[in-house]
């Protein structure tokens, strides 16, 4: 048996467990930090010249960002306007991966990935206890 496969085998099984059992607040969380690890990944990826896996893990991350996207709920929040911000500033992180793909351009994978910190930090001040 091939060690890594083994090792992605395991990983999926045991990321699927955590999924199942994750609120939605702690969903969030994961799909934030996979959005990271996606676009770090394609950094490595870029460094290595191996432009499929940079295309790859960037529509990945792409796709997460638009998952997160997706997820804003107008009819849970009173805060409209903050709730639009946070749309459009997802929808510029989509573009801009989009152009880092296209561009291979680090900077722009850092820039998105920096935007995404920002945002992954405020979501994790918040207490999952704080969630209706």
């Amino acid at each position: 048996m091939n060690p890594m496969k083994a090792l992605r085998q395991y990983q999926k099984v045991s990321s699927v467990a955590q999924t199942s059992e994750a609120s939605p607040h702690r969903l969030v969380q994961m799909l934030m930090q996979g959005g990271l690890d996606r676009m770090a990944q394609a950094k490595g990826a870029m460094s290595r010249g191996q432009i499929a896996e940079k295309g790859l893990m960037l529509g990945k991350a792409i796709e997460i960002i638009g998952g997160l996207r997706e997820g804003l709920d107008p009819e849970k929040t009173t805060d409209t306007e903050s709730l639009k911000e946070l749309d459009s500033l997802y929808s510029y992180m989509m573009t801009r991966l989009a152009q880092a793909n296209v561009h291979s351009d680090p900077k722009m994978v850092d820039e998105v990935a920096k935007l995404l910190i920002t945002v992954k930090s405020g979501w994790d001040a918040i207490s999952a206890n704080d969630q209706p």
